[in-house]
């Protein structure tokens, strides 16, 4: 195939070559590169998977974006994986730009997540650590409220300790449960300028709080993230769900491996689905393993985690032998 001149040889090979050599580690044809031509070498198949890689990434590169390494590897898993939505058609959906930096979904899962979002009042992300179920989120809530769609932003999170024990803590109370919001902060600070997050925060156009300040209330004209949700109970998941109120949008998302409830107690995303999977305007995302966007690591150590999982016997129930 021929590259068109208009996009730069330097761009599709990458720095050093390091696209051409995850080009030739992911597809099972042949790439050889001579100029601007590229010409590709296996079975039909082969040939054909690698043809439209290649397309795939001319067309992001003529939208005027950048490739990277990690955009390569996900063009090449799509393509491979029969995907049936175009690669580039994922990895151009922006939905923030901010301080230079773009956010977009990443994996086919991620967008149909984001779709989600538009589309349904009520969306649950449910998926393990690094999917990056919790930032899309808040990256969604931040562009809807800069245009205009909602008043207000609301992200909470339950107060449930992850294996630790936190103790005592001085000062307030808002000081004893920032630990837990941290990382709603953290997303926050890479999507708007940071001196403007205080005076949003003061004016209650942006509320970050604990689950239990939801309680009582009816929440309008607001775009509401519930993170962590695996660690509701059933009677919160529901008290949670029905503050919804006029003009207003919720996420839910949460991880149901990692349940930190104390024994006994039922995790309230666990059980959702099966009671409002009928229920019109509702929708349910799942992503795996392979939509982890962070250090590559750590798709593969959510994996090793899945395979020993499922490798270890059911427990006994107390009482039987």
């Amino acid at each position: 195939m021929t590259v068109p001149v208009s996009v730069d040889m330097v761009n599709i090979l990458g720095p050093g070559d390091e696209f051409l050599r995850i080009l030739e580690r992911e597809l099972s044809a042949g790439v050889h590169v001579r100029g601007n031509e590229i010409t590709l070498t296996g079975s039909a198949p082969e040939v054909d998977a690698a043809a439209e890689v290649l397309t795939e990434l001319v067309t992001v590169l003529r939208t005027g974006q950048g490739l990277t390494a990690d955009a390569v590897e996900r063009t090449c898993a799509m393509v491979v994986g029969r995907e049936e939505t175009h690669p580039s058609d994922v990895l151009t959906q922006n939905i923030l730009s901010s301080r230079g930096k773009t956010i977009r979904p990443k994996t086919l899962n991620q967008k149909r997540y984001v779709d989600a979002i538009d589309k349904h009042t009520v969306v649950f992300g449910i998926g393990p650590a690094g999917t990056g179920k919790t930032y899309l989120a808040v990256a969604k809530a931040v562009q809807a409220l800069q245009n205009k769609q909602v008043n207000r932003i609301i992200l909470t999170r339950p107060a449930v300790e992850a294996g630790e024990h936190l103790g005592f803590l001085p000062g307030t109370l808002n000081d004893k449960i920032d630990p837990y919001l941290r990382p709603l902060y953290d997303a926050l600070h890479d999507m708007l300028d940071p001196n403007t997050i205080p005076r949003l925060l003061t004016a209650g156009t942006i509320e970050v709080a604990p689950l239990a300040y939801m309680r009582g209330r009816t929440l309008n004209d607001a775009f509401i993230i519930l993170d962590e949700a695996q660690n509701t109970s059933m009677e919160q998941m529901k008290m949670f769900l029905t503050r919804l109120g006029f003009g207003s949008k919720i996420v839910v998302t949460g991880d149901v491996t990692q349940v930190d409830l104390p024994g006994g107690t039922r995790s309230g995303l666990r059980e959702v689905q099966a009671i409002l999977d009928d229920v019109a305007d509702i929708s349910f995302n799942h992503l795996t393993n392979h939509d982890v966007v962070r250090h590559k690591l750590v798709g593969k150590i959510v994996a090793a985690y899945d395979v020993f999982e499922a490798q270890q016997p059911p427990p006994v129930a107390r009482g039987h032998r």
